[in-house]
Order: C-alpha cells, then sequence, then structure tokens
C-alpha cells in the first residue's frame, strides 16, 4: 500500500497542474477555466532514487453543497479524509480569500495531517507571498510554481519527511493481468452510474446533467477474484455540438482511454433506442480495435411492448457489429452486471488469445478450399499461407499471388469464417494481405559465351532464311 497525498484547495489554483507535474503524467485534464476537475484522480509520484506515494487530484471546493458544486466538495473531502496527508493549494497572486479560511477551518476540524503550499509564485516575492499566508499559522509553508516547475523537489522532500512508510487504502499498481475496461458512450447514458454501482460507492459524480463527467478516471477493483481497471469516461457528443475547448479536450481523454483498455463496454440507452451518435462511438471502438461488449441500460424501465420495440431496434441497427455481445442492465438497480461480466471475460479472452501458425494454416487452407476466391478479369487469387501477427484484436497475415483482385466480401467471408472456427467473441478480426514478390525482379539474365555464340549462329540462320 502506499502513502496517499491529496490535493485540496478551492477552484482554479492549480491543483491538475500539479499533480501532472507529480506524477509526469497528463492524465488530468488542465484548462483556466474554473471547475474543470470534478472527480478524484488518482496517480503515483515516483522520484528518483527515493520511496514512492500515490496523489489524488481533486475538484475545487467552492463552499456549496447542492448540485454538482456540492458533489464535487464532497468528493474532495473524501479523498482528504482517507490521504495521509493533505497538500492545502492556494493561489499566491490572488492572496488569501474567504473560501480559503473556509476550507482550512474544515481541514483543522477533520483533524487531518496539512501541508500550506502557495502556488503561481513565478515572478513574485516568495517572501512577500508566503507573508500573505502567515495568519493560517504553518510553520513550513512551501512556494512553488507548478507550471514551471519551480520549488517541486523541495515540495517532494517535505512530503517523504511527512509520510509514512506504509499507506492503510491505496494499492496503484501496473499488473498486466488487469483486465482494463473503457465504460463509453454519448453523455447521460449511465456510465459514472455504473461504476459507483460496482465499486459499491459514490466513487464518481453521477448527475442527470449531461456532460458531468469530464476526465477520464481510472480506478482498480477486485471481484470474483479477478482484478480490473475500470476507466469511466465522458461523454462523446457530435462534432458540431462541441463547442467548448474543455469539452474537445474531454474527447481527446476518451479517445486515449480507448486505445489504452483492453475491452470497450459501448453503454446505450434503451428507452432511447440505437442514435446516430452511438454508432459513432461504436465506430471509435472499432477503430482502435478494441474487444466490444454493448451494455444497454435502463432496461428496468421498460415496458414489455418497448422491450420488444428495442429488441427489433438493436438486431437492425447492430447488425454490423452482431458479433458483439448485447447485455441487457440496470446500471441504477445493479441487475445483469453478471452477464455483463462474463461478456466481458469472454470478449477478453478472444482478444488477447495466442494462436500457433499450423491451426492458422488449416484455418486458411480450410477456408480456401470450402470457398474458392471468384474469378476477377480472368484473374484468381491464390491464398499460399498464414500466420498470427497479433492480439488485441487477433490479427493475421495472409500471403499469396494476386490478392489485388480479393474483393471486400471475400474478406468478410474470411474474418466470419475465422471467428466461427477459433470460437472468437466479442472482438474484431484484422487480416493483412500480403502478395509474393516476383524473386527475378531486376535481375538481368546474364548470358555465357556459349550462349552468345549459339544465339548468333541463329541469327545468320534466320537472316539467310529470308
Amino acid at each position: 500500500m502506499l502513502p496517499l497525498v491529496a490535493l485540496v484547495g478551492r477552484p482554479n489554483v492549480g491543483k491538475s497542474t500539479l499533480f501532472n507535474v507529480l506524477t509526469r503524467t497528463r492524465d488530468a485534464l488542465v484548462h483556466d477555466e474554473p471547475g474543470v476537475t470534478r472527480d478524484r484522480h488518482y496517480g503515483v509520484c515516483r522520484p528518483e532514487g527515493r520511496p514512492h506515494f500515490a496523489v489524488v487530484d481533486t475538484g475545487g471546493i467552492a463552499g456549496e453543497d447542492e448540485g454538482l458544486v456540492g458533489a464535487t466538495t464532497r468528493q474532495a473531502r473524501a479523498a482528504a479524509e482517507e490521504a495521509d496527508l493533505v497538500l492545502f493549494v492556494v493561489d499566491g497572486r490572488e492572496g488569501a480569500s474567504a473560501l480559503d479560511d473556509e476550507i482550512l477551518a474544515w481541514l483543522r476540524k477533520a483533524a487531518r495531517p496539512t501541508l500550506l503550499v502557495v502556488n503561481k509564485t513565478d515572478g513574485l516575492d516568495s517572501q512577500a507571498a508566503l507573508n500573505e499566508f502567515a495568519r493560517y499559522g504553518f510553520a513550513d509553508a512551501i512556494d512553488i510554481s507548478s507550471a514551471h516547475r519551480r520549488g517541486i523537489d523541495d515540495l517532494i522532500d517535505e512530503v517523504l519527511e511527512r509520510l509514512p512508510e506504509q499507506g492503510a487504502r491505496v494499492d496503484l499498481d501496473d499488473d498486466p493481468e488487469r483486465v482494463r475496461l473503457a465504460f463509453i458512450g454519448r453523455p447521460n447514458v449511465g456510465k459514472s452510474t455504473l461504476v459507483n454501482r460496482l465499486l459499491g460507492e459514490e466513487r464518481m459524480i453521477a448527475s442527470d446533467v449531461p456532460g458531468t463527467t469530464r476526465d477520464s478516471v481510472a480506478i482498480d477493483m477486485e471481484r470474483d477474484g479477478r482484478r480490473y481497471r475500470l476507466i469511466d469516461t465522458a461523454g462523446v457528443r457530435r462534432k458540431a455540438r462541441v463547442e467548448e475547448a474543455v469539452e474537445k479536450f474531454s474527447i481527446i481523454k476518451t479517445l486515449q482511454a480507448i486505445e489504452d483498455c483492453q475491452v470497450a463496454v459501448v453503454m446505450l440507452d434503451a428507452s432511447e433506442g440505437v442514435t446516430d451518435q452511438d454508432a459513432t462511438v461504436l465506430a471509435l471502438a472499432l477503430d482502435a480495435g478494441r474487444a466490444l461488449v454493448i451494455a444497454v441500460n435502463k432496461w428496468d424501465g421498460l415496458s414489455d411492448y418497448q422491450r420488444e420495440q428495442a429488441e427489433a431496434m438493436l438486431s437492425r441497427k447492430l447488425g454490423f457489429v452482431g458479433w458483439a455481445e448485447a447485455v441487457r442492465i440496470s446500471a441504477k438497480h445493479g441487475s445483469g452486471l453478471r452477464e455483463l461480466f462474463r461478456a466481458v471475460h469472454r470478449a477478453h479472452a478472444s482478444a488477447t488469445r495466442e494462436f500457433g501458425t499450423s491451426e492458422v494454416n488449416k484455418a486458411l487452407e480450410i477456408a480456401y478450399a470450402s470457398n474458392p476466391p471468384p474469378s476477377v478479369r480472368g484473374h484468381v487469387a491464390k491464398l499460399r499461407f498464414a500466420h498470427p501477427s497479433g492480439t488485441n484484436p487477433p490479427s493475421f497475415v495472409v500471403h499469396g499471388t494476386r490478392l489485388r483482385t480479393l474483393g471486400d466480401s471475400y474478406k468478410r467471408y474470411l474474418e466470419n469464417f475465422f471467428r466461427k472456427r477459433f470460437k472468437l467473441v466479442g472482438t474484431p478480426v484484422r487480416f493483412v494481405f500480403k502478395e509474393g514478390s516476383n524473386p527475378f525482379e531486376g535481375r538481368k539474365n546474364e548470358l555465357s559465351e556459349r550462349q552468345v555464340a549459339r544465339k548468333r549462329r541463329l541469327m545468320r540462320h534466320v537472316k539467310r532464311g529470308k
């Protein structure tokens, strides 16, 4: 267990920038607009040659208890209560505020070990910036500039002196055995509600307001003896509706989460059916080549007639991903979650399966014999041999001649044949076709002296005949 450090403060004091600097990542979304961070975001600070510790970035505490602002405040306070050390981050340029006073009063009431960090002091007199906060009574306050990495080493030294060797609750690792799941979809389909249901706590802010989640947040979980990394992502809307810069960055984070995951759980709203935007989200997962499970949420709220209509729409509009399993769930009440994880396990096993060259060649031989490629302008492609080239998704390289004459229909036939033969569920299958090169291309046929003399005699004989 790593000791945990929580970054706490009012909005727009530079907590996310400091988080990125400490973890040496760009995981936290950073923007000048206050209130960008809402959920807790965990990472690991790895100082070279020194002990590591976990860091949690929190949303700004704005002093309200209702709505999204209140939910963000509750998340920040929950992070502070579980932390071994709280870094109380303030703005050195703006000075102390009444909201800073309220946050400090709460930290003292909660009896949390706290270190005052005065940020944004670049270009200022450091002592004057610290004096501004002298009335808070911290003997060892530190001034930094997280944007310019000034004072970060001193801050890490001070943090390590105050932290215990072992933490109590945080265990962040890079275990490759963890199944990485990304929950993706358009806004307000229940992604955060599902993550909270799986964790058994209000870990993510869930609200009826579309766009509540702005950042991609990874959370480790263990369920039935298996280890997972859940990635909650921001909802993806059509490009024409994306105007705010923050939302554009959120979509970029979602695309990165899709690339990093092994299984993408695409969530649909059963009450609204399959929209064009749902198809766009599915296409993002397909382009990344990720294993796919479709979770049809809010199924419990439909009548029998509505369920019949929803089933017909699913079969009609999801035909292009017919190999992906669709599971009916209720994130709010927890129904269908066992079936969802069974589908995830099948998709993950298929996507990460490793193949032998002999079994791939045998499958290609049977597929070719059962249904040879059609003739195109008098030319017929020949598929000579194949071998596996990667996993997640399963990929195969097929070698042969005249492969450019293969049509899309025959390539789909090969894909479906391999999927059926190897019982691949919930994963795309990719083929790369390579034509064998002519071994004599570019080589000049050099004649021997005897061949040259014979050629000359032949030419003289031809000329006499004329």
